[in-house]
């Protein structure tokens, strides 16, 4: 498989490459050059897979033989290996819960994926590898997870202060060792506009390897397809013969573009609905056409606090590009805090479903679909565990959440940061200078 740039002026790459540069040198974002297309007789034997065998098959075509055939199956297996159960809430919506991992967030899934082939890449080179990633929450904990002490790799995470979960700052901040944390003063898109310009930065390249493990790098965006061939495989059994609605919480656009990717594939998605809180720019486009991006606003879902989503480019080309084409595929609802607060509420009192704040947005917006498409039915993406919002739920349930293993441990720790202003300058200072 090769890879080209969506901005058409870089050489095509293999999966090898493109990994370890994260984006093209002339700083587009790769892209498949074809995009597999799985037969009806294997869409339907799903039920008979194990998920080992349903994710080694989705993710070679996209490889090749860059990793050989037993050491990708590997690399797939200790992706994977903690369930993600589709659990019935109500009679017509589900949630597929990804928050059974290390981090308890569906970013374990790509981090995972990533690392491991990143740790394969590398493990003859002479020079090491600064992964520099940029997280509005759950990305710079699942990364910080997934890198730590791969030999080879170091890692160098910013946030914006203030602006993630208690429970997401200490999953990023308290490792150490090829871990550094850089708490920023600023949004998310300020972090993510510096992560950019490092990459543009000559001196910085001069100096340092650099990737990205933030979903423009294809290692952790393509690994997302495989939960939602998951979530149709256990939803067959209950629905043979229909096809869910899936509504994705969305922020950088990575999760739904992973879904939409499967869907082109051939899996039988009826539907996705893109859920955003008050961060819409794509909700507009899909109204208007028109594409503007803004200035994130801070929310209580808050890794969806993203102003100018970077895999919305991916969407677009996934279809060519064609409005109505993108239109037919993906309906867009801003959702506000006070529907985000009511619904937890609601459905944890009618149903004793306990949603995270992202979970209750991307519920809300089925809801909604719903009623306007009575016959369907769907799957919400529950892609965090809400004890990781803590200090948001429990005061809408008026209820302590018990905190897991993989949280308590950490709680008492402290975090190791450092604080630098949203300028470049200071971040090419310290990356030149650590």
């Amino acid at each position: 498989m090769q890879y080209y740039s969506l901005n058409k002026t870089s050489t095509n790459v293999d999966f090898k490459t493109a990994t370890i540069n994260g984006q093209a040198p002339d700083k587009g974002l790769y892209f498949p050059q074809t995009i597999p297309v799985f037969t009806k007789r294997w869409i339907n034997e799903l039920p008979n897979k194990t998920n080992e065998q349903i994710a080694y098959d989705v993710i070679q075509p996209y490889i090749g033989n860059q990793i050989p055939e037993a050491d990708l199956y590997q690399i797939v297996a200790e992706t994977i290996n903690f369930k993600m159960p589709l659990v019935k809430i109500t009679e017509a919506i589900y949630s597929l819960e990804m928050y059974h991992g290390p981090t308890l967030a569906f970013k374990d899934i790509g981090a995972r994926f990533m690392s491991r082939c990143l740790q394969y890449f590398v493990k003859d080179a002479t020079k090491k590898i600064t992964v520099l990633v940029a997280t509005s929450g759950d990305t710079g904990g699942a990364v910080a997870n997934g890198f730590y002490n791969v030999a080879g790799v170091e890692v160098v995470i910013l946030y914006p202060s203030g602006k993630v979960s208690t429970v997401q700052e200490k999953q990023l901040t308290t490792l150490g060792n090829n871990i550094t944390a850089l708490e920023v003063n600023g949004t998310f898109d300020d972090c993510q506009q510096m992560v950019k310009q490092a990459f543009l930065d000559d001196d910085i390249n001069k100096h340092l390897f650099l990737t990205s493990a933030n979903s423009i790098n294809v290692a952790r965006w393509l690994p997302q397809q495989f939960y939602y061939f998951f979530a149709y495989k256990q939803w067959k059994f209950q629905h043979d013969g229909d096809e869910p609605v899936i509504s994705v919480p969305s922020g950088n656009f990575g999760n739904i573009c992973a879904g939409l990717l499967a869907k082109v594939s051939g899996l039988p998605i009826a539907h996705f609905i893109a859920a955003c809180n008050q961060n819409d720019a794509v909700p507009n486009y899909l109204q208007t056409n028109i594409y503007t991006p803004k200035q994130a606003v801070h929310t209580i879902s808050n890794a969806m606090d993203v102003g100018n989503p970077s895999n919305f480019v991916r969407v677009l080309q996934l279809f060519q590009q064609q409005y109505q084409t993108v239109k037919n595929n993906i309906t867009g609802y801003k959702i506000t805090d006070e529907q985000t607060k009511a619904t937890l509420k609601n459905v944890y009192k009618q149903h004793q479903y306990l949603l995270d704040p992202h979970g209750a947005v991307a519920y809300n917006a089925l809801e909604q679909y719903l009623l306007q498409y009575n016959t369907q039915s769907g799957i919400i993406i529950e892609t965090a565990h809400p004890v990781k919002f803590y200090d948001v739920v429990e005061p809408i349930i008026n209820q302590t959440i018990a905190l897991p293993k993989a949280i308590s441990n950490i709680m008492h720790l402290p975090k190791k940061t450092t604080l630098i202003a949203a300028n470049f300058n200071e971040l090419k200072a310290f990356l030149l200078n650590p």
